[in-house]
């Protein structure tokens, strides 16, 4: 039993960081991002240097893959650890008596954000690979921004980022001030953790909506 406790609880700290550094990450992705809208240029230089710097490439991607799939492994298995210790099932369970919506589904939300990732890896990363290593194009630093607005366009795919970034931020309205207290930092700052923890998690995905609702209808960049 003691072994299983400090198992748990090891699945949770793994967790709780790597979320923190895909928190970390989304913000950054952001930032690039927001460029695309305010300073296109900007976007291109941005998007070629991650695309072609050895450090990026070669270091922190694979970095950044692999805090993608321990996040989701540790939560699925705790979610099933959790599910198999639940030795009761209760006849009728109190909604939001002893735990949000929001606290009790985030494997449902989870799941949905990581086929998202799916389909934006698929949408960026494989069309960069393909660019690069199979069709062997040469560097085109300003090709960029019109390969993004491209992406936009159909209406059926700005639906599904819409949709995914308003999962993403109920998933980060629990799970990121979760981490902070996962990893034990409950001090006086809390309250302040708290309060930027829940601003983040709005204003973050209300962004990248922003961002996808900006290429699909504004006919400048089509």
């Amino acid at each position: 039993m003691s072994g299983l406790i400090k198992s748990s609880i090891a699945r949770k700290v793994v967790m709780a960081l790597s979320g923190l550094f895909l928190v970390f990450f989304l913000g950054q992705h952001f930032v690039i991002n927001i460029t695309s809208v305010i300073a296109p240029d900007t976007f291109n230089e941005w998007s070629h240097f991650m695309g072609y710097n050895v450090l990026v490439q070669y270091l922190l991607q694979p970095v950044l893959i692999a805090g993608v799939i321990v996040h989701f492994a540790m939560g699925i298995a705790l979610e099933l650890k959790n599910n198999k210790a639940r030795a009761v099932k209760y006849k009728q369970y109190n909604g939001g008596a002893n735990a949000s919506w929001m606290s009790r589904n985030m494997i449902i939300t989870g799941l949905v954000v990581l086929a998202f990732l799916g389909l934006h890896m698929y949408d960026f990363w494989i069309q960069e690979i393909s660019y690069k290593y199979i069709a062997m194009n040469p560097e085109d630093p300003t090709r960029y921004l019109e390969e993004t607005v491209h992406k936009f366009e159909p209406f059926w795919r700005t639906i599904i980022y819409v949709i995914s970034f308003v999962l993403l931020a109920l998933h980060l309205w629990h799970g990121f001030a979760s981490s902070f207290q996962t990893v034990g930092l409950n001090n006086k700052y809390s309250a302040g953790i708290q309060t930027f923890t829940k601003i983040y998690s709005i204003a973050i995905p209300l962004g990248f909506i922003f961002i996808a609702l900006y290429h699909h209808f504004n006919p400048l960049t089509h």
